[in-house]
């Protein structure tokens, strides 16, 4: 059976999914928030956070209630993915007629990998109906007076430790947000000098029956984690009460990973998102927070450039999906090779050699990630990854400052043989001055981060 078709059956066997409820446990150290999802006919959810208890009598709070249910509805697209029923119920709480145009946006252009690796076509007015009829919560008449600090998410990778070091000796007070800590993270948060008290960490459980059912063959796919980033460090900086939930998205993630399409690996990381998420908080929620990304002006090649200089992150940092488990580079993979790529211009071959533990650039298997991410294929892989343009630049720079007399590695000669080191040369350097306009960044973080490129470039 086709994708599509088995899409289909999936939909009709199962036309229903409900959003039933949330619960809210407090304990001495940790709330614990439990979601009751159902596909009725197929399996019950139940999916966990454990947060650290910053505040007293949370669970009592009607803004504190309204993020644990927003977080829920990003929460339930994974679940729902599963046979993708053709009407979601919300049971806890109701959603005014723009509300339900909000999640069906994110719901819709979140999963667009997900309806495109799986072959299956399907529009946002028609892909669900939500229905929510419950009592709106309001959104606090007053946001609450928060500190200037910031609540930084830090995944283990470069941009992270970027943000990290633009903030030291600028802003105080500041907290480390972790999901699920691993290796990467928490060693990251311990070279930027963070302690305990000041690194906040909360505990994700998939529900298992999810789990099941995605190795019995239903359907499974990309869905929007860093909408789930969002909710979920609203909720931990309004409990600590920290101000400024400062995330490390570029202005590459805005790129489409298909090229003319819609379909973006990276969504929820977008200036899109990013705006819209900022919008939906302040006017249905108003916590006092202001989430945005202090990396959105910047391209990975800039970011790449920074981050070269941070040598003291070289060894810890890991963004490898593939190796994420053992906390390693896998070195085998497209997201292992545009790290290497990207930082090619300001590191040596060999230092990257050290880094990832193999020479990447001379081995020809590496050739099909090469040519996805430098746009001979329309498809970039469905990593996060820079824009093709600044991986261009990036080899190309590579290339004209290789040693002179030294052999260039297999995949630079293949990219000389294309044609593409003549057409990028003029234009490479355009990636020192990038600056987008568009972002969300408050004035003091404006002038930190300028401050910084100025640097780079000189």
């Amino acid at each position: 059976m086709k994708q599509q078709e088995y899409y289909e059956s999936l939909r009709e066997k199962y036309p229903e999914f409900i959003y039933h409820a949330y619960t809210i446990e407090e304990g001495e150290e940790s709330i614990k928030l439990t979601y009751d999802f159902e596909i009725p006919g197929l399996s019950h959810f139940a999916p966990t956070w454990t947060i650290p208890e910053k505040r007293t009598g949370a669970k009592d709070d009607p803004v504190f209630q309204n993020l644990v249910f927003s977080l829920g509805m990003v929460e339930l697209i994974s679940y729902w993915k599963i046979s993708c029923p053709k009407k979601v119920v919300i049971e806890p709480a109701g959603l005014n007629e723009a509300q339900i145009k909000w999640w069906k946006h994110l719901y819709f252009h979140g999963l667009g990998e997900f309806y495109y690796t799986n072959g299956i076509t399907e529009t946002e007015e028609d892909f669900m109906t939500i229905t929510a009829d419950g009592p709106v919560f309001a959104p606090a008449k007053e946001a609450t007076v928060l500190s200037e600090s910031c609540l930084v998410p830090v995944g283990g990778g470069k941009d992270s430790s970027v943000s990290l070091e633009l903030l030291n000796g600028t802003f105080s007070g500041n907290y480390i947000y972790i999901i699920n800590p691993r290796g990467a993270t928490t060693e990251s948060a311990a070279v930027a000098g963070y302690d305990e008290e000041h690194i906040l960490s909360v505990k994700r459980t998939l529900d298992a029956n999810m789990l099941r059912l995605n190795k019995e063959g239903y359907l499974n796919g990309h869905t929007p984690f860093s909408a789930i980033v969002a909710f979920s460090a609203t909720i931990m900086a309004y409990l600590a009460g920290v101000k400024y939930i400062v995330l490390s998205n570029e202005s590459s993630a805005n790129e489409s990973t298909v090229e003319g399409s819609y379909v973006n690996h990276q969504y929820s990381k977008s200036y899109e998102f990013e705006k819209d998420f900022h919008d939906y908080e302040k006017n249905y929620v108003n916590s006092g927070t202001y989430y945005f990304s202090f990396l959105r002006p910047l391209s990975e090649f800039q970011i790449a450039g920074l981050f070269s200089k941070l040598t003291k992150y070289h060894p810890v940092f890991k963004s490898c999906n593939a190796g994420s488990k053992e906390n390693i580079w896998c070195g085998h993979c497209s997201k292992c090779l545009f790290v290497w790529l990207i930082l090619s211009p300001f590191l040596s071959q060999e230092a990257l050699t050290k880094i990832f533990g193999r020479d990447m650039a001379n081995d020809p298997e590496m050739q099909h990630f090469f040519d996805q991410l430098i746009g001979l294929s329309p498809e970039k892989p469905f990593e996060c990854v820079g824009s093709r343009d600044e991986i261009n630049a990036a080899i190309t720079l590579t290339i004209r400052d290789y040693p002179e007399g030294a052999e260039l590695p297999y995949l630079f000669r293949h990219y000389k043989e294309t044609g593409r080191y003549e057409q990028t040369l003029p234009v490479a350097e355009a990636y020192y001055d990038y600056y987008d306009a568009q972002n969300l960044l408050p004035d003091p973080f404006t002038r930190a981060l300028k401050q910084r490129l100025l640097a780079l470039k000189g």
